[in-house]
């Protein structure tokens, strides 16, 4: 048991760590736009700031955003207590853990963002962003931005003239910026989706038998007493 903990912490390190060691390079050596194409023009890096969700979403407004980061907290509270309740039972597949240790670390990786980058950088508005500056940050706690720079555009075309409504009009797939932290919170769901979805009839399942074991007992013990 403590082993599989042992590999799902490792799980969740490498991916904060990743994550974050990208992310402080990208706000300390890019401004905001600024872009490096990797291969061609299908994989670069370009820098962009969210306020919101995963891939660039917006939640709107200030108190959205503040809404969005507690949010955040209480999700990523429940998804820990969940996933180290679920390893401690040895029926319940590592493969599936892993899955949710990805959606968790990938959750703590943006919540980190909203949390402290407001205040231990400054701006990235035509100007590359310092680490702890003099005059202190750009937003206060909860308000930072999360920042994004894996950009796709694996088709940049313009649509026929005859379609209706978007002819003419430029088409970009894939569009939204992302970072690792949406990477593997989407690689967890993807996975449990295709691979593990009866493992939530099993856990389902479980508990009935549980609970049926915990009426049958309780009634036997009334029986007792009724004797």
């Amino acid at each position: 048991m403590k082993n599989r903990k042992g590999r799902l912490l490792l799980i969740i390190f490498l991916v904060l760590a990743a994550d974050q060691v990208l992310k402080i390079w990208v706000k300390t050596n890019f401004s905001l736009g600024d872009e490096i194409v990797v291969f061609k023009n299908w994989f670069i890096l370009h820098f962009v700031e969210n306020n919101g969700m995963a891939f660039g979403f917006e939640f709107a407004g200030e108190y959205g955003k503040l809404f969005l980061s507690i949010f955040r907290i209480i999700a990523v509270i429940a998804i820990g207590w969940y996933l180290f309740k679920l390893a401690r039972h040895k029926e319940v597949p590592f493969g599936f853990l892993a899955c949710i240790a990805l959606i968790f670390s990938g959750a703590i990786g943006n919540i980190i963002d909203s949390l402290f980058y407001g205040m231990v950088f400054n701006h990235s508005y035509g100007q590359v962003a310092d680490f702890l500056p003099e005059g202190g940050g750009y937003a206060t706690f909860l308000h930072g931005r999360v920042v994004d720079m894996f950009f796709f555009p694996i088709i940049d075309t313009t649509l026929p003239d005859w379609l209706p409504i978007w002819g003419g009009k430029e088409f970009v797939f894939f569009r939204p910026v992302f970072n690792i932290a949406d990477s593997s919170i989407t690689v967890g769901i993807f996975s449990i989706l295709l691979f593990y979805r009866k493992q939530f009839n099993n856990l389902d399942k479980k508990k009935e038998a549980e609970k049926s074991a915990e009426d049958e007992a309780v009634e036997s013990k009334d029986e007792v007493t009724n004797q």
